[in-house]
């Protein structure tokens, strides 16, 4: 199946059979990915007089229970509840779930303080138009250790709030990043980057989300992609969520 969309007065066609994941999956234990501290992901079965939720168990069917942290555990796509002091959930913030995106690779600069930062004159020269509403940034240099780092601790890059800033100027309402966070690991509380991109609190963007913890194989080249953003219906500001891309070929 192939549908269209239109970039910049160009159509653009994309092959709905040829779909490029960019989650993580979620899987128990401390070999996956995880920052903040957060608990790694665990399920237990349901356990009930007789019952047990575990064929391995004896049990007749599997009815695990997860404790997660959509935060801490993996891929995640968030909205401005994630800060805000009102209650704003990503079931009520996320109500379309396809857009036109740009994929781009940035090498954060490293700063004197050992900080290694995504400046806004990166993103001015990678993304210099106002060319779609989505836009994905891989970090570079890029491996799959990405799959399974720790982040907890290690300071990892971020992006300046002012580049935060030109990316709203420039239309984006949906930013991916294979980072724990676009601010930096320890701030302070100022979550300057989070307070750009959703405007809080003096004219806040509800329909904007930021995913975080994705992960752009090499193979997948940089420009135009019809994205989609899959998650479950949480009511809460955050979900675990299933990012996938389709390439867009210029329509003949």
């Amino acid at each position: 199946m192939k549908v269209s969309t239109n970039i910049q007065g160009q159509a653009y066609e994309a092959d709905l059979h040829q779909p490029i994941d960019i989650s993580i999956p979620l899987t128990e234990g401390l070999s996956t990915v995880n920052c903040f501290y957060a608990p790694p992901m665990e399920t237990f079965p349901v356990r009930e007089g007789n019952f047990i939720g575990s064929t391995r168990e004896g049990g007749a069917v599997n009815f695990l229970n997860v404790r997660i942290n959509p935060h801490g555990n993996g891929t995640h796509t968030e909205c401005v509840g994630h800060i805000a002091k009102e209650v704003y959930t990503i079931n009520q913030s996320l109500r379309q779930f396809h857009f036109p995106a740009k994929l781009i690779s940035v090498f954060p600069q490293k700063k004197e303080n050992g900080d290694r930062v995504i400046e806004k004159s990166q993103l001015e020269e990678a993304f210099p138009e106002r060319e779609t509403p989505a836009l994905i940034i891989r970090t570079m240099p890029n491996d799959d250790l990405k799959l399974r780092t720790n982040y907890s601790g290690s300071n990892p890059p971020y992006v300046h709030h002012e580049a935060i800033a030109y990316l709203v100027a420039q239309g984006v309402k949906h930013l991916l990043i294979d980072l724990p966070s676009i601010d930096r690991e320890e701030d302070g509380g100022q979550l300057l980057g989070h307070k750009a991109f959703w405007q809080y609190p003096e004219a806040v963007r509800t329909d904007c989300t930021i995913s975080e913890l994705i992960y752009v194989p090499e193979v997948v080249k940089d420009g135009y992609y019809l994205l989609n953003i899959g998650l479950a219906s949480f009511e809460i500001d955050v979900s675990p969520s299933k990012p996938v891309l389709y390439a867009l070929k210029k329509s003949k």
